[in-house]
């Protein structure tokens, strides 16, 4: 058991919640004030850890908290300090561990593929009326935006991307991913399974610290820049210059930028898995 002491467990905590609410404050504003903004909330909207969750600073799995009494629910106060409770929470989460594990490990074993330029999101709106961020225009318009999809053609391996494209660009894809076949396709170059880091990670929580769950959101949040870059939005009002993957030039930039993002997501993978096994093994 790792020891902290005091001083330095409420420096972390501190410096924990500094980093986040840089990231939590505007979109609570933009909440209270009936605002939205397509890449800034997305972390905040899409996925299910609310704001004051994400805030809360956790030291992970056999540390002790010393002087932290009734530092939190899952924790137990020992004579050293508090700690948590791991065999309750694993009790409860062994399913959901074990799952997280073999996903991680399944993505990590595969090639990363750097072929598929976002088209997800071009599959999203393709010959729909029924756009999901209609308050922004479509760079290429309707039929600009299914005349790329129809060039290109899709190849997404990320059940949690298919599962929103539109009835008719389904088939178009060269994948037909599922939920029950998630551990067969992910892929760890792929940006919405690196983004989903950060869902791992919070399920995880608080059995892995909140350093992890902070460096894991700020990944999403900079892959989620690219993907609404590349996407067919025009965003250039919000001031982001768009990757234009209708062109090699763009795509080539897309798939630079996509190797750099998987690059940055090996080592929190790593990190994740190594706390799953951790846990299994301290059954």
């Amino acid at each position: 058991m790792e020891v902290l002491e005091e001083r330095e467990w409420r420096a972390r905590a501190q410096a924990h919640r500094a980093r986040v609410d840089a990231w939590v404050n505007p979109h609570l504003e933009r909440r209270e004030q009936g605002r939205s903004h397509p890449v800034e909330d997305f972390l905040f909207t899409y996925y299910s850890h609310r704001p004051a969750k994400l805030r809360q600073w956790h030291p992970g799995a056999g540390v002790v908290l010393r002087n932290a009494a009734d530092y939190g629910r899952d924790y137990r106060d020992t004579p050293d300090g508090a700690t948590l409770d791991t065999a309750a929470l694993m009790e409860r989460r062994k399913k959901s561990v074990d799952w997280i594990a073999g996903l991680l490990a399944a993505t990590a074993s595969r090639p990363a593929f750097f072929g598929c330029f976002g088209l997800h999101e071009w599959a999203m709106v393709y010959r729909t009326p029924e756009v999901r961020h209609a308050s922004w225009p479509l760079r290429l318009g309707p039929d600009g935006v299914a005349a790329v999809v129809e060039e290109r053609g899709v190849r997404c391996s990320h059940f949690d991307a298919f599962r929103f494209f539109t009835p008719r660009a389904r088939p178009l894809n060269a994948l037909q991913p599922t939920r029950d076949g998630q551990k067969d396709l992910e892929q760890p170059g792929c940006l919405h399974a690196n983004m989903d880091l950060y869902k791992w990670a919070y399920k995880l929580s608080p059995l892995v610290s909140g350093d992890l769950v902070a460096d894991c959101f700020e990944l999403a949040r900079d892959v989620r820049t690219l993907d609404m870059r590349a996407s067919p939005y025009d965003l250039r009002a919000l001031g982001y210059e768009p990757v234009r993957i209708e062109t090699p030039e763009g795509r080539a930039d897309y798939a630079r930028r996509q190797q750099e993002f998987a690059e940055r997501a090996r080592p929190l993978r790593d990190r994740l898995l190594a706390a799953c096994e951790a846990l299994r093994t301290a059954l």
